[in-house]
């Protein structure tokens, strides 16, 4: 397992722990805070919606579930606060960069070099996902298409939808139902019958990503480790091998010839004799034989948020350099987050290459995440109300699923805590928000490490409880 790999497997929590979990999770519903912890995602419905369209409500703020009050409460004692977190980091010769920011205010009440950039890791998820959905909107989805080719051929249009996928849809899958290549397939095998058409060559078109598949930065055994598939418009199951076994992480290296090759033989079956193709572009005026869609961005963003997904957050990236009339490059997609975090305000204090983290020359600052948080806990931004519903709870949830915030140290912060994690070689971040105990919304991001040597997330869920159990 390598050191960007941030999916741990939950591991189960005994006796007195799981009933201080099972309380604080209580404890938590029970503040009904709509952009923190309350009820934070709408039931899902499995109605049909053309043209096949991947199920997920939109994640909305409505008057039907209640906003937090980020000044309920009393603004903690920065100096009391100060006591608390100075006391666990060890002082300022620590290699931990740290801010912890009021909400209402927007006034720091903790920084030790806050304002000193850092390795962000999977962090810089916050700042792909806000710009994405402050851009293209949260119900914004991803279209993948068959449409007629040349020389008798039909030619699979990849979009950019990162979970296009050619398995069965199950009930437990623990995410929203993607857009499926099989429900693809029928449709384009139904539309040839009609037509009289029974063979046929199976062109593709990824066009709508241009430039690198990998990033500036990224090391090379990213791709043969499966931290990510290499990023095109076109991918299946996220270019796995083995996308039925979740053990098994290696990639295709061409992930849109591999998925002509899967659509062609998912064709055969449906009575079309197909083979693979070539590389092909659409004409934009070409017959479409059928269609799928993606789940919408909102429901996106909670996904790759919650469990770190690398090619999601690519393909997310790529949508707001779309959006905004650039090719869709690492370079461009970097560049319109950056374009769209300068309008919200929060740009000061970013520099990015990549949408995932992956890359180690990403630099950003622990208030340029605060701030980045708490815009999007802001009830004037409803839009981005999915970046704080996506966040990991503390204990429970994606990357800070148990056995993490199971320790005394930390087991304050369980059920209490959201926040996006980072892990990186000699790297860990962690960036999200909390009520302390007096009621008030804080935000906060803590960065430790230099990348030369070891580093214990643990000691940044122990920040986190001490935040969030501040009676200051």
């Amino acid at each position: 397992m390598s050191a960007e790999w941030e999916r741990g497997d939950a591991v189960p929590v005994r006796g007195r722990s799981l009933a201080v979990l099972s309380l604080s999770l209580l404890n938590v519903f029970a503040l009904a805070a709509g952009l923190a912890v309350a009820k934070l995602t709408p039931e899902r419905h499995l109605s049909p919606q053309p043209p096949s369209v991947a199920e997920r409500d939109l994640v909305r703020a409505s008057a039907e579930i209640p906003a937090a009050d980020p000044a309920g409460g009393r603004t903690p004692a920065a100096q009391a606060l100060a006591g608390r977190l100075s006391a666990v980091i060890g002082g300022p010769q620590a290699k931990i960069n740290a801010v912890v920011v009021d909400v209402k205010t927007g006034r720091p009440l903790f920084e030790q070099r806050a304002d000193r950039p850092a390795t962000p890791a999977s962090t810089t998820k916050l700042a792909t996902t806000v710009a994405a959905l402050a851009t293209v909107g949260p119900s914004h989805r991803i279209t993948t298409q068959v449409v007629r080719g040349t020389g008798g051929g039909i030619v699979l249009v990849g979009g950019g939808d990162p979970t296009l996928t050619a398995l069965p849809a199950r009930a437990d899958a623990g995410h929203p139902p993607y857009a499926s290549l099989l429900d693809l397939a029928k449709q384009t095998a139904t539309a040839l019958k009609a037509s009289g058409v029974t063979r046929v060559r199976v062109d593709y078109d990824a066009s709508a990503y241009q430039g690198p598949r990998t990033a500036v930065g990224w090391k090379p055994n990213y791709l043969p480790e499966g931290e990510l598939a290499p990023v095109t418009a076109l991918t299946v199951d996220e270019g796995r091998m083995s996308p039925a076994d979740s053990s098994k992480r290696s990639r295709v290296a061409d992930p849109p010839s591999a998925a002509a090759a899967i659509f062609a033989r998912l064709l055969t079956r449906n009575g079309v004799a197909a083979k693979a193709g070539r590389k092909a572009t659409a004409q934009q005026s070409a017959a479409r034989l059928g269609a799928v869609q993606s789940p919408p961005l909102s429901a996106l963003v909670e996904h790759l948020l919650t469990e770190s997904d690398n090619d999601v957050a690519e393909a997310v990236a790529r949508q707001v350099a779309l959006k905004l009339g650039r090719p869709a490059t690492f370079a461009d997609a970097a560049q319109a987050v950056r374009q769209t975090l300068a309008k919200l305000g929060v740009t000061q204090g970013v520099s990015v290459n990549d949408g995932s983290g992956l890359s180690p020359r990403n630099r950003i600052t622990p208030l340029a995440l605060a701030r980045i948080i708490a815009l999007a806990a802001d009830p004037a931004h409803p839009q981005l109300r999915s970046v704080i519903t996506g966040l990991p709870i503390a204990g429970f949830s994606g990357t800070l699923r148990p056995p993490r915030y199971t320790v005394a140290a930390s087991q304050g912060g369980a059920g209490v805590v959201r926040a996006k994690t980072g892990t990186l070689a000699g790297v860990s971040t962690l960036a999200g928000l909390t009520y302390d105990a007096d009621g008030r919304l804080l935000t906060f991001a803590f960065m430790a490490g230099d990348g030369k040597g070891p580093v214990d997330p643990g000691k940044l869920d122990q920040l986190a409880a001490a935040v969030a159990t501040c009676g200051c």
